[in-house]
Protein backbone atom coordinates (compact mmCIF):
# COMPACT_ATOMS: atom_id res chain seq x y z
CA UNK A 1 0.00 0.00 0.00
CA UNK A 2 1.12 3.64 -0.96
CA UNK A 3 1.24 5.16 2.40
CA UNK A 4 3.08 8.55 3.87
CA UNK A 5 4.15 6.67 6.54
CA UNK A 6 6.89 5.08 5.42
CA UNK A 7 7.40 3.90 9.21
CA UNK A 8 4.61 1.75 10.19
CA UNK A 9 5.68 -0.28 7.12
CA UNK A 10 9.49 -0.75 7.75
CA UNK A 11 8.55 -1.91 11.00
CA UNK A 12 5.53 -3.86 10.10
CA UNK A 13 7.86 -5.75 7.29
CA UNK A 14 11.06 -6.32 9.32
CA UNK A 15 8.91 -8.10 11.84
CA UNK A 16 7.14 -10.03 8.86
CA UNK A 17 10.69 -11.14 7.31
CA UNK A 18 12.04 -11.94 10.65
CA UNK A 19 9.34 -14.40 11.74
CA UNK A 20 9.75 -15.90 7.98
CA UNK A 21 12.97 -16.30 8.62
CA UNK A 22 12.73 -18.32 11.86
CA UNK A 23 10.15 -19.84 10.06
CA UNK A 24 12.35 -20.93 7.12
CA UNK A 25 15.27 -22.09 9.20
CA UNK A 26 12.65 -24.17 11.46
CA UNK A 27 13.36 -22.28 15.02
CA UNK A 28 10.36 -19.92 15.19
CA UNK A 29 9.01 -22.29 18.01
CA UNK A 30 12.55 -22.43 19.98
CA UNK A 31 12.97 -18.20 19.61
CA UNK A 32 9.50 -16.74 19.27
CA UNK A 33 9.75 -15.23 22.99
CA UNK A 34 13.69 -13.69 22.11
CA UNK A 35 12.56 -12.11 18.42
CA UNK A 36 10.94 -9.31 20.41
CA UNK A 37 14.33 -8.14 22.03
CA UNK A 38 16.34 -8.39 19.42
CA UNK A 39 13.80 -6.29 17.63
CA UNK A 40 13.21 -3.77 20.25
CA UNK A 41 17.13 -3.98 22.26
CA UNK A 42 16.64 -0.69 24.25
CA UNK A 43 17.84 0.65 26.34
CA UNK A 44 15.64 3.59 24.61
CA UNK A 45 12.53 3.50 22.90
CA UNK A 46 12.33 4.40 19.26
CA UNK A 47 8.69 5.00 18.92
CA UNK A 48 6.80 4.64 21.73
CA UNK A 49 6.63 5.90 25.61
CA UNK A 50 8.85 2.73 26.52
CA UNK A 51 10.28 -0.19 25.11
CA UNK A 52 8.29 -2.38 26.92
CA UNK A 53 5.11 -1.35 24.95
CA UNK A 54 7.03 -1.35 21.95
CA UNK A 55 8.03 -4.79 22.92
CA UNK A 56 4.02 -5.80 23.34
CA UNK A 57 3.51 -4.73 19.76
CA UNK A 58 6.00 -7.04 18.47
CA UNK A 59 4.42 -9.76 20.25
CA UNK A 60 0.78 -9.11 19.11
CA UNK A 61 2.51 -8.72 15.70
CA UNK A 62 4.42 -11.69 15.73
CA UNK A 63 0.89 -13.47 16.68
CA UNK A 64 -0.60 -12.22 13.80
CA UNK A 65 2.37 -13.22 11.31
CA UNK A 66 0.90 -16.65 12.75
CA UNK A 67 -2.65 -16.32 11.36
CA UNK A 68 -3.46 -15.78 15.15
CA UNK A 69 -5.38 -13.09 16.84
CA UNK A 70 -2.89 -10.58 18.52
CA UNK A 71 -5.16 -10.57 22.21
CA UNK A 72 -6.30 -13.64 23.99
CA UNK A 73 -9.38 -12.76 22.41
CA UNK A 74 -10.10 -15.22 19.57
CA UNK A 75 -12.16 -14.64 16.10
CA UNK A 76 -11.94 -15.32 12.93
CA UNK A 77 -12.10 -12.07 11.54
CA UNK A 78 -9.10 -11.18 9.59
CA UNK A 79 -8.68 -7.87 10.00
CA UNK A 80 -7.96 -7.32 13.96
CA UNK A 81 -6.92 -4.26 16.25
CA UNK A 82 -3.51 -4.65 18.29
CA UNK A 83 -4.50 -2.92 21.01
CA UNK A 84 -1.30 -2.10 21.98
CA UNK A 85 -0.46 0.04 19.56
CA UNK A 86 -3.99 1.77 20.11
CA UNK A 87 -3.35 4.90 21.63
CA UNK A 88 -3.75 8.99 21.15
CA UNK A 89 -6.41 9.31 18.73
CA UNK A 90 -9.17 11.49 20.81
CA UNK A 91 -12.02 9.82 22.60
CA UNK A 92 -14.11 12.98 21.28
CA UNK A 93 -14.94 13.74 17.94
CA UNK A 94 -15.69 17.41 18.41
CA UNK A 95 -13.24 19.30 20.34
CA UNK A 96 -12.48 22.82 21.09
CA UNK A 97 -9.29 24.69 19.33
CA UNK A 98 -7.92 27.70 20.01
CA UNK A 99 -9.88 29.95 17.95
CA UNK A 100 -12.71 30.02 20.65
CA UNK A 101 -13.21 33.89 22.24
CA UNK A 102 -15.66 32.13 24.66
CA UNK A 103 -17.92 34.70 22.99
CA UNK A 104 -21.26 36.30 24.96
CA UNK A 105 -23.52 34.33 22.18
CA UNK A 106 -22.45 30.99 23.09
CA UNK A 107 -23.82 29.70 19.92
CA UNK A 108 -22.02 26.64 20.07
CA UNK A 109 -23.60 26.32 23.87
CA UNK A 110 -27.04 27.27 22.91
CA UNK A 111 -27.35 25.08 19.93
CA UNK A 112 -26.43 21.65 21.76
CA UNK A 113 -29.54 20.03 23.00
CA UNK A 114 -27.70 17.40 25.37
CA UNK A 115 -26.10 20.06 27.71
CA UNK A 116 -22.57 18.80 26.12
CA UNK A 117 -21.58 22.33 26.63
CA UNK A 118 -19.61 24.22 29.28
CA UNK A 119 -17.99 27.21 29.72
CA UNK A 120 -14.61 27.37 31.30
CA UNK A 121 -12.15 29.89 32.23
CA UNK A 122 -10.64 30.74 28.89
CA UNK A 123 -12.95 28.37 25.95
CA UNK A 124 -16.05 26.66 25.34
CA UNK A 125 -15.55 22.23 26.81
CA UNK A 126 -17.37 19.57 24.89
CA UNK A 127 -17.99 16.43 27.15
CA UNK A 128 -17.32 13.55 25.33
CA UNK A 129 -19.53 11.39 28.09
CA UNK A 130 -22.68 13.95 27.02
CA UNK A 131 -21.73 14.59 23.26
CA UNK A 132 -24.15 12.74 20.67
CA UNK A 133 -21.52 13.61 17.85
CA UNK A 134 -24.36 15.72 15.94
CA UNK A 135 -21.95 18.66 14.73
CA UNK A 136 -24.77 21.29 15.20
CA UNK A 137 -21.77 22.87 17.47
CA UNK A 138 -19.59 23.12 15.09
CA UNK A 139 -22.18 24.21 12.37
CA UNK A 140 -22.96 27.28 15.12
CA UNK A 141 -19.81 28.72 16.41
CA UNK A 142 -19.29 31.57 14.29
CA UNK A 143 -15.18 31.34 14.56
CA UNK A 144 -15.28 27.50 13.10
CA UNK A 145 -13.87 27.10 16.61
CA UNK A 146 -14.96 23.52 16.84
CA UNK A 147 -13.28 20.77 15.20
CA UNK A 148 -14.45 17.29 14.13
CA UNK A 149 -11.92 14.92 14.76
CA UNK A 150 -12.63 11.59 13.33
CA UNK A 151 -10.43 8.95 13.27
CA UNK A 152 -8.80 7.82 10.36
CA UNK A 153 -9.65 4.43 10.46
CA UNK A 154 -13.43 5.46 11.27
CA UNK A 155 -13.27 7.91 8.15
CA UNK A 156 -12.32 4.90 5.71
CA UNK A 157 -14.39 2.43 6.87
CA UNK A 158 -16.88 1.98 4.19
CA UNK A 159 -19.25 -0.26 6.41
CA UNK A 160 -19.26 1.49 9.86
CA UNK A 161 -18.05 -1.02 11.48
CA UNK A 162 -15.50 0.55 13.58
CA UNK A 163 -16.37 1.69 17.40
CA UNK A 164 -14.40 2.81 20.61
CA UNK A 165 -14.29 1.26 23.71
CA UNK A 166 -14.37 2.68 26.99
CA UNK A 167 -10.62 3.32 27.01
CA UNK A 168 -10.45 4.63 23.52
CA UNK A 169 -8.92 1.57 22.16
CA UNK A 170 -10.56 0.85 18.49
CA UNK A 171 -12.94 -2.04 18.40
CA UNK A 172 -13.96 -3.48 14.60
CA UNK A 173 -17.90 -4.69 14.72
CA UNK A 174 -17.37 -8.44 12.99
CA UNK A 175 -21.01 -8.61 11.97
CA UNK A 176 -20.41 -5.32 9.91
CA UNK A 177 -16.89 -5.69 8.76
CA UNK A 178 -16.29 -6.23 5.25
CA UNK A 179 -12.80 -7.40 5.63
CA UNK A 180 -11.63 -4.57 2.81
CA UNK A 181 -8.68 -3.52 4.82
CA UNK A 182 -9.30 0.34 4.17
CA UNK A 183 -8.42 1.13 7.91
CA UNK A 184 -5.05 -1.07 8.12
CA UNK A 185 -2.99 1.99 6.25
CA UNK A 186 -5.18 4.53 7.74
CA UNK A 187 -3.84 4.29 11.02
CA UNK A 188 -0.98 6.38 11.88
CA UNK A 189 0.01 4.21 14.56
CA UNK A 190 -0.21 1.32 12.90
CA UNK A 191 -2.70 -0.16 15.43
CA UNK A 192 -4.44 -2.54 12.60
CA UNK A 193 -3.42 -5.47 10.75
CA UNK A 194 -4.44 -8.55 8.80
CA UNK A 195 -3.76 -12.55 9.91
CA UNK A 196 -1.12 -13.85 7.78
CA UNK A 197 -0.66 -17.52 6.58
CA UNK A 198 2.76 -17.38 5.95
CA UNK A 199 4.15 -19.26 8.50
CA UNK A 200 1.59 -22.19 7.70
CA UNK A 201 3.10 -21.95 4.39
CA UNK A 202 6.92 -22.10 5.08
CA UNK A 203 6.21 -25.06 7.00
CA UNK A 204 4.24 -27.26 4.12
CA UNK A 205 6.79 -25.97 1.31
CA UNK A 206 9.82 -26.81 4.27
CA UNK A 207 7.61 -30.51 4.60
CA UNK A 208 7.77 -30.98 0.50
CA UNK A 209 4.36 -30.64 -0.46
CA UNK A 210 3.47 -29.43 -3.26
CA UNK A 211 2.18 -25.68 -2.76
CA UNK A 212 1.01 -23.46 -6.16
CA UNK A 213 1.00 -19.68 -6.63
CA UNK A 214 -1.80 -18.05 -8.13
CA UNK A 215 -1.04 -14.63 -9.01
CA UNK A 216 -3.92 -11.74 -8.86
CA UNK A 217 -4.37 -9.90 -12.04
CA UNK A 218 -3.32 -6.99 -10.52
CA UNK A 219 0.12 -7.98 -10.06
CA UNK A 220 1.50 -6.66 -14.09
CA UNK A 221 2.33 -2.96 -13.43
CA UNK A 222 2.85 -3.36 -9.44
CA UNK A 223 6.23 -3.85 -9.57
CA UNK A 224 7.69 -2.04 -12.58
CA UNK A 225 7.68 -2.46 -16.26
CA UNK A 226 10.79 -5.54 -15.63
CA UNK A 227 9.03 -7.92 -13.62
CA UNK A 228 6.90 -10.15 -15.31
CA UNK A 229 4.82 -13.57 -14.39
CA UNK A 230 8.32 -14.96 -15.30
CA UNK A 231 10.11 -12.82 -12.93
CA UNK A 232 7.55 -14.31 -10.37
CA UNK A 233 7.79 -17.59 -11.43
CA UNK A 234 11.21 -18.16 -11.15
CA UNK A 235 11.64 -16.41 -7.33
CA UNK A 236 8.60 -18.51 -6.27
CA UNK A 237 10.50 -21.77 -7.79
CA UNK A 238 13.57 -20.86 -5.72
CA UNK A 239 12.07 -20.56 -2.25
CA UNK A 240 10.18 -23.80 -2.97
CA UNK A 241 7.26 -23.63 -4.44
CA UNK A 242 6.25 -25.72 -7.38
CA UNK A 243 4.91 -23.63 -9.92
CA UNK A 244 2.88 -20.13 -10.77
CA UNK A 245 0.03 -19.33 -12.84
CA UNK A 246 -2.34 -16.25 -13.41
CA UNK A 247 -5.75 -15.75 -11.92
CA UNK A 248 -5.97 -13.93 -14.79
CA UNK A 249 -6.31 -17.60 -16.51
CA UNK A 250 -9.46 -18.00 -13.75
CA UNK A 251 -10.72 -14.33 -15.03
CA UNK A 252 -11.40 -16.09 -18.07
CA UNK A 253 -13.54 -18.54 -16.62
CA UNK A 254 -15.45 -16.77 -14.47
CA UNK A 255 -15.89 -14.35 -17.25
CA UNK A 256 -17.59 -17.16 -19.17
CA UNK A 257 -19.34 -18.69 -16.61
CA UNK A 258 -21.32 -14.77 -15.57
CA UNK A 259 -22.05 -14.60 -19.26
CA UNK A 260 -23.67 -17.68 -19.29
CA UNK A 261 -26.04 -16.54 -15.94
CA UNK A 262 -25.94 -12.98 -17.05
CA UNK A 263 -27.59 -14.44 -20.17
CA UNK A 264 -30.70 -16.24 -18.75
CA UNK A 265 -30.66 -13.35 -16.10
CA UNK A 266 -31.32 -10.49 -19.44
CA UNK A 267 -33.96 -12.71 -20.85
CA UNK A 268 -35.92 -13.12 -17.27
CA UNK A 269 -35.44 -9.16 -16.92
CA UNK A 270 -33.32 -10.06 -13.44
CA UNK A 271 -30.59 -7.72 -12.20
CA UNK A 272 -27.28 -9.37 -11.47
CA UNK A 273 -23.96 -8.62 -9.68
CA UNK A 274 -20.29 -9.91 -10.37
CA UNK A 275 -18.55 -12.02 -7.31
CA UNK A 276 -15.08 -11.78 -8.25
CA UNK A 277 -14.74 -8.83 -5.42
CA UNK A 278 -15.24 -10.70 -1.88
CA UNK A 279 -15.67 -7.28 -0.22
CA UNK A 280 -18.48 -6.36 -2.26
CA UNK A 281 -19.98 -9.65 -1.92
CA UNK A 282 -19.17 -9.50 2.35
CA UNK A 283 -21.14 -5.47 1.57
CA UNK A 284 -24.00 -7.49 0.06
CA UNK A 285 -24.25 -10.52 2.94
CA UNK A 286 -23.54 -8.00 5.89
CA UNK A 287 -25.48 -4.84 4.50
CA UNK A 288 -27.60 -5.69 1.87
CA UNK A 289 -28.80 -9.54 2.46
CA UNK A 290 -32.32 -9.20 -0.07
CA UNK A 291 -29.80 -8.80 -2.86
CA UNK A 292 -27.75 -12.28 -1.80
CA UNK A 293 -29.73 -13.96 -5.02
CA UNK A 294 -28.68 -11.26 -7.21
CA UNK A 295 -25.36 -12.01 -6.52
CA UNK A 296 -23.77 -14.13 -9.42
CA UNK A 297 -23.37 -17.45 -8.29
CA UNK A 298 -20.21 -18.06 -10.67
CA UNK A 299 -16.86 -18.53 -8.33
CA UNK A 300 -14.50 -15.73 -8.44
CA UNK A 301 -10.99 -16.28 -10.74
CA UNK A 302 -9.33 -17.22 -7.66
CA UNK A 303 -11.43 -20.36 -7.07
CA UNK A 304 -12.31 -21.34 -10.11
CA UNK A 305 -8.30 -21.41 -10.87
CA UNK A 306 -7.67 -23.37 -7.72
CA UNK A 307 -10.59 -25.76 -8.47
CA UNK A 308 -9.22 -26.18 -11.72
CA UNK A 309 -5.52 -26.82 -10.47
CA UNK A 310 -7.29 -29.35 -8.07
CA UNK A 311 -9.30 -31.24 -10.32
CA UNK A 312 -5.80 -32.04 -12.37
CA UNK A 313 -4.22 -32.91 -8.64
CA UNK A 314 -6.12 -33.33 -5.81
CA UNK A 315 -2.54 -33.40 -3.55
CA UNK A 316 -1.36 -29.52 -4.44
CA UNK A 317 -2.24 -26.48 -2.09
CA UNK A 318 -3.63 -23.48 -3.54
CA UNK A 319 -2.31 -20.17 -2.52
CA UNK A 320 -3.54 -16.66 -3.87
CA UNK A 321 -1.08 -13.87 -4.30
CA UNK A 322 -2.20 -10.08 -4.41
CA UNK A 323 -3.13 -6.98 -2.95
CA UNK A 324 -6.34 -7.79 -1.60
CA UNK A 325 -6.83 -8.20 2.41
CA UNK A 326 -10.44 -9.46 1.87
CA UNK A 327 -9.41 -12.43 -0.53
CA UNK A 328 -8.12 -13.50 3.25
CA UNK A 329 -11.41 -13.78 4.42
CA UNK A 330 -12.65 -15.96 1.15
CA UNK A 331 -10.18 -18.37 1.56
CA UNK A 332 -11.22 -19.19 5.29
CA UNK A 333 -14.81 -19.83 3.60
CA UNK A 334 -14.85 -23.60 4.64
CA UNK A 335 -18.19 -23.83 2.67
CA UNK A 336 -16.81 -23.09 -0.93
CA UNK A 337 -15.38 -26.46 -2.04
CA UNK A 338 -12.12 -26.87 -3.82
CA UNK A 339 -11.53 -23.20 -2.51
CA UNK A 340 -7.78 -22.04 -2.60
CA UNK A 341 -6.16 -23.01 0.84
CA UNK A 342 -4.44 -20.05 1.46
CA UNK A 343 -4.02 -16.13 0.43
CA UNK A 344 -1.52 -14.11 0.97
CA UNK A 345 -0.45 -10.11 0.16
CA UNK A 346 2.77 -8.79 -2.12
CA UNK A 347 3.90 -7.41 1.59
CA UNK A 348 3.62 -11.18 2.89
CA UNK A 349 5.30 -13.05 -0.02
CA UNK A 350 7.95 -10.44 -0.33
CA UNK A 351 9.20 -11.18 3.16
CA UNK A 352 9.21 -14.62 2.25
CA UNK A 353 11.37 -14.25 -0.33
CA UNK A 354 13.90 -11.68 0.90
CA UNK A 355 14.34 -13.79 4.36
CA UNK A 356 15.89 -16.55 1.89
CA UNK A 357 17.65 -13.19 0.03
CA UNK A 358 15.52 -14.10 -3.33
CA UNK A 359 15.10 -11.25 -4.88
CA UNK A 360 12.54 -10.59 -8.35
CA UNK A 361 14.54 -9.85 -11.62
CA UNK A 362 13.37 -8.74 -14.51
CA UNK A 363 12.82 -11.14 -17.21
CA UNK A 364 10.69 -10.95 -20.44
CA UNK A 365 7.23 -10.49 -20.56
CA UNK A 366 6.98 -13.76 -23.41
CA UNK A 367 4.18 -15.94 -21.12
CA UNK A 368 0.75 -16.17 -21.17
CA UNK A 369 -2.19 -17.52 -19.34
CA UNK A 370 -4.72 -14.94 -19.74
CA UNK A 371 -6.53 -13.01 -22.32
CA UNK A 372 -6.40 -9.74 -22.40
CA UNK A 373 -9.60 -9.69 -20.74
CA UNK A 374 -8.88 -11.76 -17.79
CA UNK A 375 -5.79 -9.93 -17.42
CA UNK A 376 -7.84 -6.64 -16.74
CA UNK A 377 -10.08 -8.55 -13.94
CA UNK A 378 -7.15 -5.98 -11.93
CA UNK A 379 -9.21 -2.95 -12.80
CA UNK A 380 -12.61 -2.22 -12.78
CA UNK A 381 -13.26 -5.06 -15.84
CA UNK A 382 -14.96 -7.61 -15.41
CA UNK A 383 -18.01 -6.53 -16.61
CA UNK A 384 -16.29 -5.52 -19.96
CA UNK A 385 -15.05 -9.13 -20.04
CA UNK A 386 -18.40 -10.40 -19.38
CA UNK A 387 -20.21 -8.62 -22.03
CA UNK A 388 -17.46 -9.69 -24.54
CA UNK A 389 -18.18 -13.21 -23.84
CA UNK A 390 -22.06 -12.67 -24.16
CA UNK A 391 -21.14 -11.80 -27.39
CA UNK A 392 -18.31 -14.28 -28.39
CA UNK A 393 -21.74 -16.71 -27.07
CA UNK A 394 -24.01 -14.82 -30.11
CA UNK A 395 -25.59 -12.07 -27.91
CA UNK A 396 -26.33 -9.43 -30.30
CA UNK A 397 -28.62 -6.74 -28.42
CA UNK A 398 -27.49 -3.75 -25.31
CA UNK A 399 -26.28 -4.85 -22.57
CA UNK A 400 -25.85 -1.89 -19.88
CA UNK A 401 -23.78 -2.38 -17.17
CA UNK A 402 -22.90 0.06 -13.98
CA UNK A 403 -19.17 -0.18 -13.35
CA UNK A 404 -18.97 0.75 -9.78
CA UNK A 405 -15.54 1.79 -8.27
CA UNK A 406 -14.71 2.59 -4.86
CA UNK A 407 -17.55 1.66 -1.65
CA UNK A 408 -19.36 5.08 -2.46
CA UNK A 409 -20.60 3.96 -5.86
CA UNK A 410 -21.37 0.41 -4.77
CA UNK A 411 -23.43 1.53 -1.89
CA UNK A 412 -25.15 3.55 -4.32
CA UNK A 413 -25.77 0.84 -6.93
CA UNK A 414 -27.04 -1.38 -4.53
CA UNK A 415 -29.33 0.69 -2.81
CA UNK A 416 -30.98 1.84 -6.49
CA UNK A 417 -31.02 -2.05 -7.05
CA UNK A 418 -32.87 -2.96 -3.47
CA UNK A 419 -35.63 -0.02 -4.04
CA UNK A 420 -36.12 -1.52 -7.83
CA UNK A 421 -34.81 1.73 -9.14
CA UNK A 422 -31.54 0.42 -10.93
CA UNK A 423 -31.76 1.37 -14.66
CA UNK A 424 -28.73 -0.76 -15.87
CA UNK A 425 -29.04 -4.84 -16.01
CA UNK A 426 -25.90 -5.73 -14.46
CA UNK A 427 -23.32 -4.16 -11.54
CA UNK A 428 -19.81 -4.59 -11.44
CA UNK A 429 -19.03 -4.08 -8.07
CA UNK A 430 -15.18 -3.56 -6.58
CA UNK A 431 -14.55 -1.75 -3.21
CA UNK A 432 -11.47 -0.05 -3.65
CA UNK A 433 -11.54 2.87 -5.94
CA UNK A 434 -9.78 1.91 -9.22
CA UNK A 435 -10.37 -2.11 -8.79
CA UNK A 436 -7.60 -4.25 -7.32
CA UNK A 437 -4.79 -2.46 -8.23
CA UNK A 438 -5.58 0.01 -5.86
CA UNK A 439 -5.77 -2.94 -2.79
CA UNK A 440 -4.75 -2.20 0.65
CA UNK A 441 -1.39 -3.98 0.05
CA UNK A 442 -0.58 -2.49 -3.60
CA UNK A 443 2.57 -1.74 -4.02
CA UNK A 444 2.25 1.29 -6.55
CA UNK A 445 -0.13 3.93 -7.13
CA UNK A 446 -2.96 3.45 -8.98
CA UNK A 447 -2.17 5.57 -11.84
CA UNK A 448 1.39 4.47 -11.41
CA UNK A 449 0.36 0.67 -11.85
CA UNK A 450 -2.10 1.42 -14.53
CA UNK A 451 -0.05 3.48 -16.70
CA UNK A 452 3.12 0.16 -16.73
CA UNK A 453 -0.26 -2.62 -16.96
CA UNK A 454 -1.47 -1.15 -20.31
CA UNK A 455 1.78 -1.37 -21.85
CA UNK A 456 2.74 -4.68 -20.47
CA UNK A 457 -0.77 -6.20 -21.13
CA UNK A 458 -0.09 -4.69 -24.66
CA UNK A 459 2.47 -6.86 -25.43
CA UNK A 460 -0.18 -10.01 -24.68
CA UNK A 461 -2.16 -11.67 -28.05
CA UNK A 462 -5.45 -10.56 -28.84
CA UNK A 463 -6.56 -13.87 -28.37
CA UNK A 464 -10.64 -14.35 -27.12
CA UNK A 465 -11.62 -15.83 -23.91
CA UNK A 466 -13.42 -18.68 -25.63
CA UNK A 467 -10.33 -19.47 -27.76
CA UNK A 468 -8.51 -19.29 -24.43
CA UNK A 469 -10.77 -22.02 -22.46
CA UNK A 470 -10.54 -24.08 -25.14
CA UNK A 471 -7.34 -25.59 -24.00
CA UNK A 472 -9.05 -26.39 -20.49
CA UNK A 473 -11.03 -29.03 -19.41
CA UNK A 474 -13.67 -26.70 -17.82
CA UNK A 475 -15.93 -29.95 -17.16
CA UNK A 476 -13.58 -31.48 -14.68
CA UNK A 477 -14.93 -29.15 -12.30
CA UNK A 478 -17.68 -26.64 -11.36
CA UNK A 479 -17.52 -23.16 -12.10
CA UNK A 480 -20.87 -22.06 -9.22
CA UNK A 481 -20.90 -21.80 -5.69
CA UNK A 482 -24.09 -23.37 -5.65
CA UNK A 483 -22.71 -26.94 -6.64
CA UNK A 484 -20.10 -28.93 -5.43
CA UNK A 485 -16.50 -30.24 -7.55
CA UNK A 486 -17.41 -33.08 -9.59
Amino acid sequence: MITNDATILKFKHKILREVAKLAWDGKLDEERDLLPYRLIPGPKASYRCCIYKEREIVRQRIRLAEGKCPSDRDTTNVVQVINAACEECPIASYTVTDNCRKCMGKACQNSCHFGAITMEATRAHIDPDKCRECGMCAKACPYNAIAHLERPCKQVCPADAITYDEFGVCVIDEKKCIQCGHCIHSCPFGAIGSKTFMVDLIRLINAGKKVIAMMAPATEGQFGPDITYSSWRTALKKVGFYDMYEVGLGGDMTAWAEAEEWLEALHEDKKMTTSCCPAFVNMIRQHYPELIDNVSTSVSPMVALSRMLKAKDPGVTTVFIGPCIAKKSEAMDLNIPGNVDYALTYGEIRAMLKAKDVELLPEPNDTQQASQFGKRFGQVGVASAVIECMKEMGESGDISALRCSGAAECKKALLLMKMGKLPQQFVEGMICEGGCIAGPSSNKTPMEAKKIRESMIAEADDRTVKENLKDYDMDAFSMHSKRVIR
